[in-house]
């Protein structure tokens, strides 16, 4: 059983239930070599805190001593770890060095009879320079070992391994025909040989492609990626689980890992680490150690750097800030920035799954920061559901006061009474003055000095707009003074937020006849927006967006026909809904694919009345997949702010 606690974007903190406990993700596996131990599993699981590791069922099985003690005693009592263990098969064995003698069969069965909380499939292992018809074979094998071990697995949970080398259909194909079958966790394998050639622009197309065909509600385990490096990029395009053998191999090896990449202890200069391997030691008591002991302390060394950018990863995650983290480390190897910048080709996918605001600012960090999916939402949206109060635009520049409204008041009162609309060329393209407040155009931070792609893009998606939108348009500073047009800010704006959040029919349905605005006295914003003495809605002052009143949706419900904006859920949990309680997963019937995450969403029975207003929680999909877990935050069924 798999929760989402937390999420941002793609990326998640869950709750994975397993025989051996409660497994918090995203988790990183240390892979544990049952025949060398250079980091005992019990000082991994006390000192190091991870509360799961994998180790190695082939190796287990072809090793007479160390079978008969796992068959003895268990593999959590023979390893001494008291958490949860995933054991792989035999697969990169098979990769590494040809063919195993064993069968699908035999090694899920004998994972069961050790004790595995998690065991693997004998996966083919797609390798990257194989050609499409030869990975389609292959994957067809898997998919069969597969729904063998499905039903053989018993109380053993098991690994579903999407395969399909580099191909992105056949990836998400495997991925697919996966979701149907009764897997608990799926790694995505087959990736090693790209992490260790670095090409990680090619990693980027197999994760998300084989995001695409899996089912939300399971655990995804990017096999083999365990360098403190990749973590955050690989949580933000949805890997929930990881593992590592470097830290012992590199050890081994005098090499040690760092967030920016991986050092040869012979090349260092300086040993400027502070971990508690480290600590008080200089670099050349460090080479002056023993072999065994040298590799002792370097693979504690590389466990502290993992430990301590996952958990940098998960309170970046916590903060909504995961892009900005992932975008840092990007920089530290040109490989790692391909991989961030093919990201872009994939917003449409991932914006399904970006919540329509956070809290706190989001930092620019550099031009790549535009390929996050709140660019594209953003731009979407101005072209599909903006409408312009006259058929002349003014255009001013972003001189990084915001809100542009009140930085630029008193040109903007000019220009309106002179019959024109402000808009303002920013970082994120056109922002006509209405639309200033909301997230994230108000909640955004650039550097004052622009690059040249973001400009090169903002006046291209600027005049792409004018031309779409006016019918004449003239720099602001050039309109005189005397105008007599009358206009009420207010008002466009509290219908401008209304059609970019909710669109056009909408809000038609929630501003008809008189409408009144209840505004701030301390602040000047609005607050409250009354059609026909009517409460229809509540505006946020964190984001500039609305929360949406019992009031408003009744209007919305009446208006257009379901699903849209809508959570229907059963008859059971009608009455629990209608008196505030939370919606969750298991009680929804239908749900709007349109919503997003944080999105407003009206709560309606059979009968499609609405029962209350909330803030969506999860995606539609991932509500339709989720035995558990909260999907929608209710408010109350009186429709009280929140």
């Amino acid at each position: 059983m798999f929760e989402i606690i937390k999420r941002d974007g793609l990326a998640r903190i869950g709750k994975f239930q397993t025989g051996s406990g409660v497994l918090e993700t995203p988790a990183l596996l240390p892979v544990v070599n049952p025949k060398i131990c250079t980091v005992a599993p019990r000082e991994l699981y006390e000192e190091f805190g991870f509360r799961a590791i994998i180790t190695n069922s082939y190796i287990i099985k072809n090793n007479s001593e160390l079978r008969a003690k796992a068959l003895e005693k268990g593999l959590h009592e023979m390893l001494d770890f008291p958490g949860v263990i995933m054991t792989d098969s035999g697969t990169f064995q098979s990769h590494m060095y040809g063919e195993v003698e064993v069968t699908n069969k035999e090694m899920v069965e004998f994972q069961r009879s050790i004790g595995t909380d998690i065991g693997t499939v004998l996966d083919v292992f797609t390798e990257p320079y194989w050609t499409k018809e030869k990975t389609a074979e292959s994957i067809e094998v898997t998919l069969e070992r597969t729904e063998e071990a499905c039903g053989m697995k018993g109380e053993m949970m098991i690994n579903g391994v999407v395969q399909g080398s580099i191909y992105q259909d056949l990836r998400e194909d495997c991925a697919r025909r996966m979701a149907s079958m009764d897997i608990d966790v799926h790694p995505i394998g087959g990736v090693v040989p790209l992490m260790e050639q670095y090409r990680y622009l090619e990693l980027v197309d197999v994760v998300i492609s084989s995001k695409k065909g899996l089912n939300p509600n399971r655990p995804v385990h990017l096999f083999g990626a365990g360098h403190p490096m990749v973590l955050a990029l690989a949580t933000l395009m949805g890997c929930d689980l990881f593992d590592s053998a470097s830290y012992a191999k590199f050890a081994r090896d005098d090499r040690m890992m760092f967030i920016d990449g991986t050092y040869r202890l012979q090349d260092m200069q300086a040993l400027d680490c502070n971990c508690p391997a480290c600590r008080g030691l200089t670099l050349e008591a460090l080479k002056k150690m023993g072999g065994k002991e040298r590799e002792r302390l370097i693979a504690r060394h590389n466990l502290y750097q993992i430990t301590d950018e996952l958990a940098l990863v998960k309170r970046y995650v916590r903060e909504g800030r995961l892009w900005e983290l992932a975008e840092m480390r990007c920089r530290s190897h040109p490989a790692m920035l391909d991989a961030l910048r093919r990201l872009e080709e994939h917003q449409k996918f991932m914006e399904r799954y970006d919540p329509i605001s956070r809290d706190g600012a989001m930092f620019y960090t550099g031009a790549e920061t535009r390929g996050r999916p709140v660019f594209r939402r953003y731009v979407a949206r101005l072209w599909d559901r903006y409408v312009p109060e006259t058929e002349k635009a003014a255009l001013f520049y972003d001189e990084g006061s915001k809100p542009y409204s009140r930085a630029k008041a008193a040109d903007f009162d000019r220009v309106r009474r002179a019959g024109y609309t402000p808009v303002v060329v920013s970082p994120f393209g056109p922002v006509p003055a209405e639309l200033d407040e909301i997230y994230p155009i108000a909640q955004s931070v650039f550097p004052k000095m622009e690059d040249t792609d973001t400009v090169i893009e903002t006046e291209a998606l600027t005049v792409k707009f004018l031309e779409s939108k006016f019918a004449e348009t003239v720099n602001g500073e050039y309109v005189p003074e005397g105008g007599t047009e009358q206009y009420d800010p207010d008002i466009i704006r509290a219908k401008a937020v209304s059609r970019y959040q909710f669109g056009i029919e909408a809000t038609d349905a929630l501003f008809r006849n008189k409408i009144e605005l209840v505004v701030s006295r301390k602040t000047g914003k609005i607050r409250n927006v009354i059609s026909d003495g009517e409460h229809v809605l509540s505006m946020r002052a964190g984001d500039g967006l609305y929360t949406l009143r019992k009031e408003g949706a009744d209007r919305i419900v009446s208006a257009i026909p379901a699903p849209f904006m809508r959570a229907k859920v059963m008859e059971d949990a009608v009455p629990f809904v209608s008196e505030g309680r939370n919606v969750f997963c298991q009680f929804v019937d239908e749900c709007d694919d349109e919503l997003r995450p944080m999105d407003e969403v009206i709560v309606t029975d059979g009968n499609d009345k609405a029962i209350a207003t909330g803030r969506m929680m999860l995606t539609a999909d991932e509500i339709r997949s989720f035995k558990k877990g909260v999907a929608v935050k209710v408010r109350s069924g009186a429709g009280d702010e929140a």
